[in-house]
């Protein structure tokens, strides 16, 4: 495929797909109350994933899926339709953090099915990579906040244990942040995402990369060298290159067994 059609695939077709034919999470229903729940540098400290409590952990992803689908722990819970967890291959090498559901999401079950996530599968599929076997996807939240604003900091902090045992337990060796809050709350960089993206970063013995939202691709359809658009091809070419890298070598050291 040349450049040009690889870019291309950087453009979101005008129509998009209907909300009734949003595919649907397994297992993911409208959820009813319940009782509430018990209770940066280039060099990351790697303590996050430490930091969670022996009784926020979770045995499989079917477990905490489960127990995120019952949560009630924030104020999101009660205008949610559906709580948000995952998508993707859950033994994938990369890993994919949004910022949080929005309404199409919310009606699926499934993170990133809108126009952004439809952009963010192009993108991947621009350099090679299958969503449905080489990534997994989650969000910072597993439920939508109103009219699709920021999540707040206590949402984001109620919602990181779930967060941070998904990356325990799927275990990739790389990790995409798409956007700001995704940056803040894996790395914790006051700096903006236009700052960093791009850059490799090392946390909890991983490669970590901050890169645009595909929402923000969305508002700058421009694909001029410099442009959003052209920086993600730059950024998502990187990951490719580098996941190469990452079979390689584990090809070669189970050759040597």
């Amino acid at each position: 495929m040349t450049d040009k059609e690889q870019m291309s695939l950087f453009d979101l077709a005008p129509s998009e797909v209907p909300i009734t034919e949003l595919p649907k999470a397994e297992g993911v229903t409208e959820s009813q109350p319940t009782k509430k729940a018990a209770r940066s540098s280039k060099n990351i400290t790697p303590a996050a994933i430490a930091s969670v409590p022996v009784h926020e952990r979770f045995a499989s992803l079917d477990q905490l899926k489960e127990a995120a689908c019952n949560c009630q722990k924030c104020p999101l819970a009660p205008t949610r339709t559906n709580v948000v967890v995952e998508r993707g291959d859950r033994q994938a090498k990369i890993l994919i953090i949004g910022e949080a559901p929005g309404e199409q999401e919310d009606l699926s079950g499934l993170p990133f099915v809108g126009k952004s996530g439809q952009l963010l599968d192009k993108i991947l599929e621009s350099v090679g990579f299958d969503t449905s076997k080489d990534i997994y996807i989650c969000n910072t939240v597993k439920c939508r906040p109103p009219n699709n604003r920021v999540p707040t900091d206590i949402e984001t902090t109620t919602c990181k244990p779930y967060l941070l045992e998904q990356i325990r337990l799927v275990d990739p060796k790389i990790i995409l942040l798409t956007g700001a809050t995704s940056l803040k709350s894996i790395l914790g960089e006051k700096l903006g995402i236009t700052k960093v993206r791009g850059q490799w970063y090392e946390w909890e013995e991983r490669l970590v990369m901050p890169i645009f939202h595909p929402s923000y691709l969305l508002r700058n359809q421009s694909r001029e060298q410099g442009s959003p658009k052209w920086l993600t091809w730059q950024d998502v070419k990187a990951v490719k290159a580098k996941y190469l890298e990452i079979i390689d070598t584990n090809l070669a050291d189970d050759e040597e067994f």
